[in-house]
């Protein structure tokens, strides 16, 4: 499976681009207005805080929503899959996170039996 989840340094983006949300990691994105905004920047204000997982997953399945959704804060390679299956599209990692060990860990697998945020249809049901 190719991966859809582009990876980053933070050095690539400024804080105040146009069209960009930032949801605090505890905010309902069901709360958040969402015309004219063309990326979502969730928090991860550290590794072992998931919250973001379920706010990507509402923004996709829930919210229909079609733009990027970047994940910030302290995220490692080990997260990637997970985020991709989530429904995020960006990752900017932390700085002690190899970009190339990232993109490995996202070709690893080449298909899931679950279904999730981007792809819902179970496995099975392909067949």
């Amino acid at each position: 499976m190719k991966p859809t989840i582009q990876l980053f340094k933070a050095e690539h983006f400024s804080a105040d681009e146009a069209g960009t949300l930032t949801l605090a990691n505890d905010a309902d994105p069901r709360e958040a207005a969402l015309d004219g905004v063309h990326t979502v920047v969730l928090q991860f204000p550290a590794f072992t805080d998931g919250r973001a997982f379920s706010q990507a997953f509402l923004l996709r399945r829930r919210l229909g929503f079609t733009g990027q959704i970047r994940a910030v804060g302290d995220v490692l390679v080990d997260q990637l899959q997970q985020m991709q299956r989530s429904g995020f599209t960006q990752a900017v990692l932390r700085a002690d996170q190899r970009i190339e060990h990232g993109h490995r860990l996202l070709t690893q697998y080449h298909a899931f039996y679950q279904g999730d945020a981007v792809h819902t249809r179970p496995h099975f049901a392909n067949a």
